[in-house]
C-alpha cells in the first residue's frame, strides 16, 4: 500500500494510488451488497408472503430484524477493528453475510427467513464500520474525500436502485425464485470479496493500531470494554425496537424510559473506565471535537428526514396509484444516477471548500422535494404526467450526493485514526436510530393524513415534515461553518485518543 495513512489530513495530491484504487472496490462493493439489502427487501415482501405463506408480522421481521442486527453491533465492531485490526472484523461480517443470504435465499419458511436476516445484519454490522475505517487509515487530505465521494456513490446508488431490481428479479424469475434472488446474489458477491481481501488489503490492516492498544492497562492487549458493549447494545436496541414494532402496542414505548437509563449508565461507565486508565469503547471526547458533534448531529437528523421520501413515494404510486413495484423503483433511477455523480465530484473539493458543499446539497434537496409536490399537485388538478417527478426526484439524488459522503468527510477529518472506527460506528448508528425514526414517523403522518384527506394531501404532509427535518439539519450544518469560520478549523489529529488532544 501506498501510504499506511496516520490519520491527518495533510497535502497530498487527490490523485489515487493503484493499490488506493483497489483498496476501494475491496470495501465499497461489499458495503454496497449491505446496504441494497436495506431497500430491495421493500418491493420482495409481497412475494415472500405468497411464496412460503408469511405471516403479517414475520414480513414485518424480515425487515426489522435486518435493521435491528445492522443498527446495534456498528459502534462495539467498529472498536473491535481498532483493536484487532479492521481487515479482520471486515473479512468476518462479510462470510456472515454471505452465509446468512445463502440460509435466507433458500428458506424453507418465515422462521428461518428471519433467523437468517437477523444474521445478515449481524454480518453488515460487523463489516460496515471497517469501511470507514480503512479510509481513515489509508486516505489522506484530497484523497480522503475522494474516497468518502466513491462512499457517498454507493450508498446513494445502492439506496434507490434496491427496488428496481428486486421489480426486475420478481418480473424475470416469478415471485418465489424473485425474492430468493434478491438474497442468493449476494453470495458470489461475499465470496469474490473474501477473496479479493486476502489479496489486496494491506499487511497493516491485518493489525491493530499500537495507539489503540495504548491506552489499556494490560500492556498491548485489547481492551474492547465488555460493560460498556453490553450497556451500549441494550440502550440502541431499546430505542430502535419501539419505532420498528410500533404496531406491538402502548407496552413496547416503555422501552424508550429504559434506553434513557441504559444511556446513562453507559455515559457514566464509559467516564469511570476511562479516568481508570482504561480504554473506553467511545471516548466521550470525541464529542469535544467540534467537527464530529456537529456532523454527527447534522447527519442523523438528515436520516431522520430523507430516508422517509423513498418509503411515502412507493407508498403513494402503488397503494394510491396502482403503479406496480418496479414502475415504482424505476422512480430512483435518475436519483441515484445524479446522486453519484455529485458524491464524486462533492469528494473532490470538500476538504478545500468545507461546510457549505453540504449546505449546498441540502438547499438543491429542498428545491427537488418542492418540486416533486408540485408534480404531484399538478398531475391531481391538471393530468400531467407523474413520470415528471423524474426530474424532480433527480434534485434529491443530486442534493443528496453533496451532503452524505463530504459530511462524512468533514466529520471525521480530526478524529484520532486510534478511534476512527468506533467514531463511524457512532455516526451510523445514529443514521440507523435517524432511519428507524423518521419512517415511523413520517409514514404515520402519511397515513393518518391519507384517511383523512386522500393520497396527494398525505404525501404533501409527509414531504412538508421530511423538509422540516432536513431544514433543522442545516441549522446544525449552519452553525457549524459559521463556528468554523469564526475560530478555524480545528488542527487534524494523528493519533492517541481524544483525551491526548484536549
Amino acid at each position: 500500500m501506498g501510504k499506511s495513512g496516520s490519520g491527518e489530513d495533510g497535502n497530498a495530491g487527490a490523485r489515487l494510488s493503484r493499490d488506493q484504487r483497489q483498496l476501494l472496490a475491496v470495501v465499497l462493493v461489499p458495503l454496497f451488497m449491505s446496504l441494497l439489502s436495506v431497500s430491495i427487501v421493500n418491493v420482495v415482501l409481497p412475494s415472500i408472503q405468497i411464496s412460503i405463506g408469511a405471516s403479517n408480522t414475520g414480513l414485518q421481521w424480515v425487515l426489522t430484524g435486518y435493521t435491528l442486527a445492522f443498527g446495534v453491533f456498528l459502534v462495539p465492531a467498529g472498536r473491535a477493528g481498532d483493536l484487532y485490526g479492521r481487515a479482520r472484523l471486515f473479512i468476518a461480517g462479510l462470510v456472515l453475510f454471505g452465509l446468512a443470504s445463502l440460509a435466507a435465499g433458500l428458506a424453507p419458511n418465515e422462521m428461518v427467513l428471519n433467523i437468517a436476516r437477523v444474521f445478515m445484519g449481524f454480518g453488515s454490522g460487523f463489516l460496515n464500520p471497517q469501511t470507514v475505517g480503512l479510509v481513515q487509515q489509508f486516505f489522506q487530505g484530497e484523497q480522503r474525500g475522494r474516497a468518502f465521494g466513491f462512499f457517498g456513490s454507493v450508498v446513494g446508488v445502492s439506496v434507490a436502485i434496491g427496488p428496481v431490481l428486486g421489480g426486475g428479479l420478481i418480473a424475470l424469475l416469478g415471485p418465489d425464485w424473485g425474492w430468493r434472488s434478491a438474497f442468493l446474489i449476494n453470495v458470489p458477491i461475499a465470496a469474490i470479496g473474501v477473496l479479493t481481501a486476502f489479496i489486496w488489503l494491506p499487511s497493516s490492516a491485518w493489525r491493530a493500531l499500537p495507539e489503540a492498544l495504548g491506552g489499556s492497562v494490560k500492556g498491548k492487549r485489547p481492551d474492547l470494554d465488555p460493560v460498556g458493549l453490553v450497556l451500549l447494545t441494550g440502550a440502541t436496541l431499546a430505542i430502535m425496537l419501539p419505532f420498528l414494532q410500533a404496531e406491538a402496542g402502548g407496552w413496547i414505548w416503555s422501552l424508550l424510559g429504559l434506553a434513557a437509563i441504559l444511556g446513562f449508565l453507559w455515559l457514566r461507565w464509559e467516564r469511570e473506565y476511562k479516568a481508570r486508565g482504561r480504554s473506553p469503547m467511545v471516548d466521550l471526547a470525541l464529542f469535544r471535537i467540534r467537527t464530529f458533534a456537529n456532523g454527527a448531529l447534522l447527519i442523523g437528523l438528515y436520516f431522520t428526514g430523507m430516508t422517509s421520501v423513498w418509503v411515502v413515494v412507493a407508498l403513494y404510486l402503488q397503494l394510491g396509484q396502482g403503479y406496480s413495484a418496479l414502475e415504482a423503483g424505476l422512480v430512483g433511477l435518475p436519483s441515484a444516477i445524479t446522486s453519484a455523480i455529485a458524491a464524486a465530484i462533492a469528494g473532490r473539493y470538500v476538504v478545500r471548500v468545507g461546510r457549505i458543499i453540504v449546505l449546498f446539497g441540502i438547499g438543491m434537496l429542498l428545491v427537488g422535494l418542492a418540486g416533486s409536490g408540485m408534480v404531484l399537485v399538478l398531475h391531481e388538478q391538471l393530468g400531467i404526467s407523474i413520470w415528471w417527478l423524474l426530474l424532480s426526484m433527480a434534485f434529491i439524488g443530486f442534493g443528496q450526493g453533496n451532503v452524505v459522503s463530504p459530511n462524512q468527510t468533514l466529520s471525521l477529518r480530526e478524529v484520532p485514526l486510534s478511534y476512527a472506527g468506533s467514531a463511524g460506528g457512532v455516526m451510523q448508528t445514529g443514521q440507523r436510530i435517524g432511519t428507524a425514526v423518521g419512517i415511523s414517523l413520517n409514514t404515520a403522518i402519511f397515513f393518518a393524513a391519507q384517511a383523512a384527506f386522500g393520497w396527494t394531501p398525505a404525501i404533501l404532509l409527509a414531504f412538508a415534515s421530511i423538509a422540516i427535518l432536513v431544514i433543522v439539519s442545516a441549522g446544525v450544518g449552519v452553525r457549524d461553518w459559521v463556528q468554523d469560520r469564526q475560530e478555524g478549523p480545528e488542527q487534524p489529529r494523528g493519533s492517541g485518543s481524544p483525551q491526548q488532544d484536549h
